[in-house]
Order: C-alpha cells, then structure tokens, then sequence
C-alpha cells in the first residue's frame, strides 16, 4: 500500500482532532510514507562497537568495559505489573554516574508495556503519558535536557496500525521532549514510516520482521538477535552504526 504523506499526517490529523492536537502535525510533501520499498542496507558487518541493553538486573561497570563494550542503553521507564522481576528498570542516577565514571556511554530508552499491552497501542493519549513519565525518569537519572529517548516499537506492526496507533503515539512524543529527541526502537520497515513521515530522528533496529541481513542506512544502532552474559547478567548486545548514537553527552 503506497500513501503519501499528505495523506498519511491528514489521516493522523483526523484522529487527533478530537484531542486538540491538530496543530502539531508539521506540513506535508508528497513523499511515499507508506511505501515498502527498503532502501539499501548498510555494508554487512558495519559496526562501530557495541553497548549492552539489559532489564533483569544490573551488570557491574567494570564487568561491561572488561567485554569491551563502549556503553550501555538502559530503560527510563517503571517496570510494568507481573515484571517485577525486572529489577534492573528503571535506570537509576548511581548507575548511571557508576558507568559514565567507568569510561562508559549511557542512552536512553523507553518502554513500559509488551505486547498485548504495548505503550504504542494507547496513540496519542498514551503518549503523552508515557512520554511525560520518560521524560522525568531520564531526567532523575541525570540525564542531559537534549539527550534522545528510543521510544519502543517492541514488534512488527502493519501500515494501518502505523497510521492509526503509532504515529500518533510518537506525535505526542514529539509534543513533550520535542522532535529532536525523539528516537524510535523498531524494525527496518517501521523506521522507513516514522523517518519518511519525519516523527523521529533517532533509529534503533530490531530484527522482528526485518529482512535477513539488512540493516535500515538510517539506524544508529542495531540489536544482535540472540542474548548473552555480562557480569551475570542477561543482556542483549546491539552494533553501533554511527558515530553520534544518542549517547549523553
């Protein structure tokens, strides 16, 4: 299905007439937002070093720069009911000031729901509420005002799902921390739509519903199928791609 992007952010528009927030949908062009054409991927085996994602506890610093790993993305955001056992969320400000201490990169992410409770599935309302919860966690773990948050797309959504739920969850994203730091955490296609429809300007890749091998040319970073152990600690491990990622700086 091809829609421009005219159409697409009047789609958008139309749905969050009833809230008022009309007025945040920027001007549109003609560009295929809709379209599922990949551009080319990045060279195989692109990677400028890794950093560490993790939720059920937290590994040492010293654990992670021994792994040779550059830093770590960490969530700044509650643990949801029946996760309790995520004791490693939210990020807090002593590990934060523990790893950049260590010599070790920190970034931002978000995300709260999983599945049939996805944080996107609320739209617009729900991003408003998240983004004003990951906006305060990030910040009482001394995160820098202009440092990105990667708000997660934990799945492998279709275009209408896009229109109709996620791109008005990122709008309000847009609204609370502003366009600049708005990242999104999803796979190659749902990157495609939200960078064509411009709601974030920051791309983490998960391989959910990725082509094999492929890697989005507008990803920053890029998630490793498969877990490993740092320090006793599950862990996913994820490529850099380019040389300014998000890190706080």
């Amino acid at each position: 299905m091809q829609l421009s992007r005219r159409r697409f952010l009047s789609t958008v528009t139309a749905g969050a007439v009833g809230l008022g927030v009309g007025a945040l949908v920027p001007a549109g062009t003609v560009q295929a937002v809709g379209s599922s054409e990949l551009p080319p991927s990045l060279p195989p085996g692109t990677s400028l070093g890794t950093l560490l994602d993790y939720a059920v506890g937290t590994p040492d610093p010293k654990a992670v720069a021994a792994a040779g790993h550059a830093g770590v993305i960490r969530y700044v955001s509650d643990r949801r009911p029946g996760a309790e056992y995520m004791t490693g969320k939210p990020l807090l400000a002593a590990e934060a000031a523990a790893m950049r201490a260590a010599g070790l990169t920190v970034v931002s992410n978000y995300q709260f729901g999983k599945a049939e409770t996805a944080d996107w599935l609320g739209g617009y309302p729900a991003g408003l509420r998240h983004g004003r919860r990951g906006a305060a966690l990030h910040t009482e773990a001394g995160g820098p005002a202009g440092a990105p948050i990667y708000v997660s797309i934990d799945d492998d959504p279709s275009f209408s799902q896009f229109v109709t739920r996620i791109a008005p969850y990122l709008l309000a994203w847009n609204s609370v921390i502003g366009p600049a730091r708005v990242g999104v955490y999803g796979n190659a296609q749902t990157i495609q739509w939200a960078s064509n429809a411009g709601l974030a300007r920051w791309f983490w890749q998960h391989d959910w519903g990725t082509p094999k091998g492929y890697l989005h040319p507008a990803a920053h970073l890029h998630q490793i199928p498969g877990q490993r152990t740092v320090g006793g600690i599950n862990v996913d491990v994820n490529t850099v791609l380019k040389a300014d990622y998000g890190q706080w700086r």
